[in-house]
């Protein structure tokens, strides 16, 4: 089992959401998030005065699936949060040993 995590821009939240529901991928948690990469954040005026936004906001998707739908996964989220410019996002992959569903006490896959 892999867990992906992928920082998106937060209007692209509902395009991920749909494509990855069409291709089957059910379960994801979402969180506001604020970071940045190389954007390096942006100034704005504010009554006259400049400051610098060193943080921008983002959406943090995490999803556990199966190793055998990473890569299918991982493209639908590409495609659906891409607008070609330079904030679009990262997307982190990394195992995950064990998961346990609280009210069955499935294990495993089962539990996804």
């Amino acid at each position: 089992m892999k867990k992906i995590e992928a920082i998106i821009k937060p209007f692209k939240l509902e395009d991920v959401k749909e494509a990855l529901v069409e291709s089957g991928i059910n379960g994801m948690t979402v969180t506001d998030v604020k970071g940045y990469g190389r954007q390096q954040g942006h100034s704005e005026l504010y009554r006259g005065a400049e400051y610098i936004v060193d943080f921008l906001a983002k959406i943090k998707i995490e999803l556990v699936v199966n190793a055998d739908e990473v890569e299918k996964t991982v493209s639908t989220i590409t495609e659906a949060a891409k607008t070609g410019k330079i904030g679009d996002g990262k997307i982190f992959v990394s195992s995950i040993d064990e998961v346990i569903r609280i009210r069955t006490g499935e294990k495993g896959s089962e539990a996804i």
